[in-house]
C-alpha cells in the first residue's frame, strides 16, 4: 500500500499524457492506406494541409519523403515532435542517410503497414519517455 501511495504521488506530479496519439500524415496518403488497421486502439490518423497545421504532440509521418521534406519539417516543428520519413522500399541508402541527416527521427522503407505502425508506436514511447528525462524523482515526498 505504501508503494501504491508513493506511486500515485509521483504519477500525479508528472505531466499529463497527451490524448490518444495522432499521426499527422503529410505527403502521399495512398502509401499509408492500411496503417490504421495496425495501430493500437485509440490512435488517429489525420492529414493536415501543411506543416503549419501540425499540432503539438502529434507524430509527423512524411509519406514519400525526400531529404528536403525532412529538412523543412525539422526546421518548422519543435524538437519534441517526432518526424518519421516513409520512403520507397527500394530507395537507395543515400536517401535513407539524407532524410536522417536532414532531421527525421526515423526512416522507414515502404513495406507492410504493420512495420510502419511498430515504428510509430516506438516513436510515441520515446516521446512519452522524454517527459521523464531529467526529472529527479528522488525529491518527491
Amino acid at each position: 500500500m505504501i508503494a501504491e501511495l508513493h506511486r500515485e504521488t509521483v504519477t500525479s506530479r508528472a505531466p499529463a499524457p497527451a490524448a490518444d496519439p495522432v499521426v499527422a500524415v503529410l505527403g502521399q496518403r495512398s502509401r499509408v492506406g492500411g496503417l490504421s488497421q495496425h495501430l493500437p486502439s485509440g490512435w488517429q490518423i489525420r492529414q493536415p494541409a501543411s506543416l503549419d497545421d501540425v499540432r503539438p504532440g502529434e507524430l509527423v509521418l512524411l509519406s514519400g519523403a525526400g531529404t528536403e521534406d525532412a529538412r523543412l519539417a525539422r526546421a518548422a516543428l519543435p524538437r519534441s515532435t517526432r518526424v518519421v520519413a516513409l520512403i520507397d522500399e527500394g530507395a537507395p541508402a543515400e536517401l535513407v542517410a539524407g532524410v536522417l541527416t536532414a532531421g527525421a527521427d526515423v526512416c522507414v522503407r515502404g513495406g507492410h503497414p504493420a512495420i510502419l505502425a511498430g515504428h510509430l508506436v516506438a516513436c510515441r514511447r520515446r516521446q512519452l519517455a522524454e517527459r521523464w528525462a531529467g526529472r529527479d524523482l528522488s525529491q518527491t515526498p
